[in-house]
C-alpha cells in the first residue's frame, strides 16, 4: 500500500471522525449553562476603560 493511499483512508475516516467531535465538543462548550456571563464580559471588554470623551483641544492663535 502505497503512503498517499493510507494516509488518505485514514483522513477518510478517523480524522473525520475526530474533527467532527471536535467541533460538536467545542459547540457544546461554547453554549453550556453558566458561560453568558464570561460571554457578556469578553463582549465588553472593549469598553471597560473608557474614560470620558476628552476636552476639546485649546484653540491656537496663527499669526
Amino acid at each position: 500500500m502505497e503512503l498517499y493511499s493510507l494516509l488518505r483512508e485514514f483522513a477518510d475516516s478517523w480524522v473525520l471522525l475526530f474533527l467532527t467531535v471536535f467541533f460538536l465538543g467545542v459547540f457544546v462548550w461554547a453554549w453550556r449553562p453558566g458561560s453568558r456571563q464570561t460571554h457578556e464580559d469578553i463582549a465588553n471588554s472593549i469598553f471597560r476603560h473608557d474614560q470620558k470623551p476628552a476636552a476639546p483641544a485649546p484653540q491656537t492663535e496663527e499669526a
